[in-house]
């Protein structure tokens, strides 16, 4: 049988990293033999357990001498591998890869996680890598809207695979009221205080000062404020961050990073996605809303695909502070019958359209295509 190769820059945390895991397990539990390949990470112990080699290259490179050593390198191990289809997930290596498919004839396919960047015209050029196999896999909608809006793409090449929420492991069923407890002590979270929720890096994009500014002026003011995510290196902005909330009356906490998310969206009344730039996806609003979390997002990006405005969740305009104010202020009014409804339907929607399952059933029935099964 032909094997599937999945090719990536690195194998550390991320959104690709992770999906890159969740179809190679599927692809093991299908019995389809696959590889990953990429420059190592801290993700490869859990692809060696489930049993998949992961082969170690400098994926990650962007050095175009580099490139082409890594090029003749996957060309051999195409072959080796009996690879029947390559899946790239990033445009660094599938410069690499489009060579080695050159080489062998063994077709490419690529995932465009992301909306890139095209100024200047040589970045648009260098973007256009994703587009040269024989299918394209955008993560939304507006992925693919991008694509066709930019680039001379036919649109029967596109297909839109939607990430997806783990379902099994984001259940509130799961998470007990003890869990919750001993969470919000160890953040220092009073019990009996609603909780306003943002999980994200640290960067200005991800709209931190957005929520800030929003929580000043709401008319609620006695609920806990937290952040979850890591500078990574941002130390002035988090300082300004710490700035901004030494003036609200609210208390607010941030913290680097949590092992225990089903239990963190569970202590959290609202989880708020407030982002200045579109998200290709965003998989913290479906996790929140399989964890049956009301969710505020921005309304542009993947948001508008899995947020219905009022239905399974509640969209305002980008950078709108005051919109923001008057939508958290609203959910905190609701009575407890209205947000269990919302945080039903929410839920609901999660499992009928973004679970891991979905997006790993499309995604292989997609490489069965090309391997003629």
């Amino acid at each position: 049988m032909k094997s599937i190769i999945q090719v990536l820059p690195a194998l550390n945390q991320g959104g690709v990293e992770r999906g890159t895991v969740e179809i190679a397990s599927a692809l093991q539990k299908a019995g389809i033999p696959n590889y990953v390949i990429s420059s190592g990470g801290k993700m490869v112990p859990e692809l060696e357990r489930m049993g998949v080699e992961h082969i170690t290259i400098p994926a990650a490179t962007k050095n175009p001498f580099k490139i082409l050593l890594n090029a003749g390198k996957m060309a051999q191990i195409f072959k080796e591998k009996n690879a029947g289809l390559i899946h790239v997930r990033s445009r660094a290596p599938a410069w690499s890869v489009k060579l080695a498919s050159q080489k062998t004839g063994i077709p490419y396919i690529a995932s465009y996680h992301g909306v890139y960047g095209i100024q200047p015209a040589l970045k648009k050029l260098y973007n256009q890598v994703m587009l040269q196999g024989q299918k394209v896999i955008a993560v939304s909608n507006h992925v693919k809207k991008h694509i066709l809006d930019n680039y001379n793409c036919p649109e029967d090449k596109i297909i839109v695979i939607h990430r997806g929420a783990d379902v099994e492991k984001f259940n509130p069923d799961l998470v007990s009221d003890e869990q919750i407890k001993t969470l919000k002590q160890k953040y220092q979270i009073p019990l009996d205080k609603p909780v306003i929720t943002l999980v994200g890096r640290l960067t200005a994009w991800k709209g931190q000062k957005v929520l800030l500014k929003a929580c000043q002026k709401m008319h609620h003011q006695d609920f806990v404020c937290l952040f979850v995510g890591s500078d990574q290196g941002r130390i002035e902005y988090h300082k300004e961050l710490e700035q901004m909330a030494q003036d609200l009356k609210q208390q607010v906490i941030f913290v680097d990073s949590c092992q225990e998310m089903p239990a963190l969206y569970a202590l959290s009344d609202i989880v708020v996605a407030p982002s200045l730039d579109p998200e290709a996806f965003g998989r913290v609003i479906t996790e929140a809303q399989a964890m049956k979390r009301i969710v505020v997002a921005s309304a542009h990006g993947g948001a508008c695909e899995s947020i219905q405005d009022g239905v399974s969740g509640f969209l305002t305009p980008v950078g709108d502070v005051d919109a923001l104010a008057n939508t958290l202020d609203k959910i905190l009014d609701m009575s407890n019958e209205e947000k269990a409804k919302l945080q039903e339907q929410a839920c609901a929607s999660v499992h009928q359209n973004f679970t891991i399952q979905k997006m790993c059933d499309k995604t292989l029935a997609l490489y069965r295509d090309f391997l003629g099964e």
